[in-house]
């Protein structure tokens, strides 16, 4: 199945899941929480507050190596935007790409997404854990702080 199917097919419209392809072209759906959601806000804020510039998207839909993967969240510099614009899926990935880890998710199954990413040019990549804690990662490895600049709070508030 090819991405523009996946979004022209009513029967996969308005589902409570996340969707993405894998390698063979398959549907993988993953539930997401009313929780998911509103980290996946908060952190979209805390983003585009701290750039000041450019472009944040949820759900944001990457080609990979192993099929199209949906970031969260995602950060687009303005001239990524005036490359790619619209184009579903992106063929590769914007600058910052984040994860919201849900239950379903191993610490295996969030490098290899991460490492996706990073093949597809992604910066920087962020996990946000489910009590609220953030991750930073370049392809070189965990980091303390966002190379973007970004003033990431030391208590977010996220939780509760």
């Amino acid at each position: 199945m090819q991405w523009a199917e996946v979004l022209q097919d009513p029967s996969l419209q308005d589902l409570p899941y996340k969707i993405e392809l894998n390698e063979w072209g398959q549907i993988v759906m993953s539930p997401a929480s009313n929780r998911h959601g509103r980290f996946q806000c908060r952190v979209a804020n805390l983003i585009e507050n701290g750039m000041g510039h450019g472009m944040t998207i949820t759900e944001c839909s990457i080609d990979t190596d192993a099929g199209v993967k949906v970031a969260d969240v995602a950060w687009c510099s303005d001239g990524f935007m005036a490359q790619y614009g619209d184009q579903t899926p992106f063929p590769v990935a914007p600058e910052l790409c984040v994860e919201v880890v849900s239950p379903s998710n191993s610490e295996r199954q969030l490098q290899w997404k991460m490492a996706l990413y990073f093949a597809r040019g992604a910066k920087e990549c962020w996990l946000v854990g489910e009590t609220g804690g953030l991750r930073i990662f370049t392809a070189q490895g965990e980091r303390a702080d966002s190379s973007f600049g970004i003033e990431i709070p030391e208590r977010f508030g996220w939780v509760g």
